[in-house]
This record gives structure tokens, sequence and C-alpha cells, in this order.
């Protein structure tokens, strides 16, 4: 099993263009905790990126092997970030992989997911991402 330090990996620098699409309606968080209007956003996506559902959930890409950029309608940056390997279907058998989910570097309603194999190498797989906002 590979060590958390060679599991790490930098996140790609987010474009312009991303972040200008990703902010467009962006709702502001508060630092006193959840605010009024707090939700519960999720993401179910595929292994290439594409978004199968979700609620609350504006885009979903695949930026290189095994990572990807998930954007939401609401600022995401003092929520929690729950991933799980999983398939976009209802049934069947999901392959084994491993989850590591953080807010998107210089986009503050997105969230950077990387998967890789049970041996720590990164790899395209399914996941679910559940946000508490």
């Amino acid at each position: 099993m590979a060590t958390e330090s060679t599991k790490h990996t930098e996140q790609p620098v987010a474009s312009a263009s991303d972040i200008a699409e990703a902010t467009a309606l962006l709702v502001p968080a508060t630092t006193a905790g959840m605010p009024p209007t707090a939700q519960l956003f999720w993401a179910v996506v595929a292994s290439n990126g594409v978004l199968n559902r979700g609620f609350g959930t504006v885009s979903s890409t695949r930026l290189a092997v095994g990572q990807y950029q998930v954007v939401f309608s609401h600022d995401v940056t003092r929520s929690a970030y729950v991933g799980s390997i999983g398939l976009t279907g209802s049934v069947g058998a999901s392959p084994s992989g491993e989850i590591a989910v953080v807010g998107r570097a210089g986009v503050p309603n997105g969230v950077f997911v990387q998967t890789f194999t049970s041996a720590g190498a990164p790899a395209d797989r399914a996941f679910h991402l559940t946000i508490s906002s």
C-alpha cells in the first residue's frame, strides 16, 4: 500500500475561464458556522468526468488521470467534503480504490477529487461526492 506522501499530488492551476465560470452564481459562506441557507449538495460522477446526476452541482470535469473538478452553485470553502468510489448506476460492483477530496484551489465553489487504485496509483474511478454546506 502506498504511503500518504506518495499519493499526494498537486492540483493543476485553475484557468481564468474555470474561475469565472465557477464563480458566476456564487453564494458567500459565513465564518460563524452554517448559514440559514445551509444545504446538502451532491454529485455522482463517471470515471470520464461526466456528471451523471447531482443536486446543486454546476459541472464536473476530468482534469487528468484520476483527477477531477466538481463545481457547485454555492461557496463550499467552509464545508465538509465526503467522497466514495462508486458506480454511477444503482446496481453492480464497483472496482476497488481510494479517493481524496479537498477544496479546489482558486475556485471557492469547487472541489478537487483524486481517485486511485487500491495500490495507490492514480486511476479513473467513478465516485459519489457529498458536500455539507
